[in-house]
């Protein structure tokens, strides 16, 4: 998963981030239409999306609010990575701190999908998935992305795969926010190949990240390092 440097990105879009063009600010409609075509076709290029929040930073009259959080959205799918606080970095204090000189709105949204990305990079997946069920304005921030959850849920899934060797059904149904022993085994087994026994516990397959690898602590020490402890501690009774 490339978010920075996509191999869907198209000759116009190189273009217009690696020269000149991306100081212009008519470029700014270019790059929204290529923002929705990330958000139809579950691909994210981050890269493009930092030059438009640029362009808005210079530009604040072709500010949409509906654009930055979207980018916002497609920056936290890369989690675990910078992406969403190097796109937060770019927004004006108004628009990323609610406050009585904010616009309100696009403030309180900001503030929202910030602490979703911190539950992500926190690991605190059981929590997320209550936080986006506990308002309606989450479904509403979420859903110009196509696919988010699942998305999330197949991201969740890789970082467990590096983690663990063995898990149980239940702790994956908080984790990956399904409902029901069902859903979560037709997930794993259908999206990510691993196997459920018996006794509820999914199979996660060998990989380079979940393998136990030996290690080996090695510590040189000479007969001048004994020596000089030796001289020390006799020097200390006398």
């Amino acid at each position: 998963m490339n978010g920075e440097d996509p191999q869907e990105r198209p000759e116009i879009i190189r273009n217009i981030i690696n020269g000149l063009e991306r100081y212009n600010p008519e470029a700014a409609g270019t790059l929204e239409t290529y923002l929705q075509q990330q958000c139809e076709e579950k691909f994210c290029d981050s890269n493009a999306n930092r030059a438009l929040l640029k362009l808005y930073q210079l530009n604040p009259d072709r500010i949409k609010d509906e654009v930055i959080t979207n980018i916002l959205v497609k920056a936290m799918t890369q989690f675990p990575s910078p992406q969403f606080d190097l796109a937060m970095h770019l927004l004006s204090p108004s628009h990323s701190n609610p406050g009585p000189n904010s616009s309100s709105e696009l403030a309180e949204a900001v503030s929202k999908l910030r602490a979703l990305n911190a539950q992500l990079e926190g690991a605190q997946y059981d929590r997320f998935w209550a936080t986006l069920e506990s308002d309606d304005l989450y479904a509403d921030l979420t859903t110009d992305i196509a696919g988010f959850e699942d998305m999330i849920r197949v991201r969740i899934a890789q970082l467990i795969s590096h983690a663990y060797r063995e898990i149980s059904v239940s702790v994956l149904e908080n984790w990956l926010g399904l409902d029901g022993e069902a859903k979560v085994k037709a997930f794993v087994t259908e999206t990510c190949g691993w196997k459920v026994g018996e006794d509820g516990v999914v199979q996660i397959p060998r990989n380079p990240e979940n393998e136990a690898k030996k290690s080996e602590v090695r510590e040189d020490v000479t007969i001048d390092m004994f020596s000089r402890v030796i001289k020390r501690s006799w020097e200390e009774i006398a």
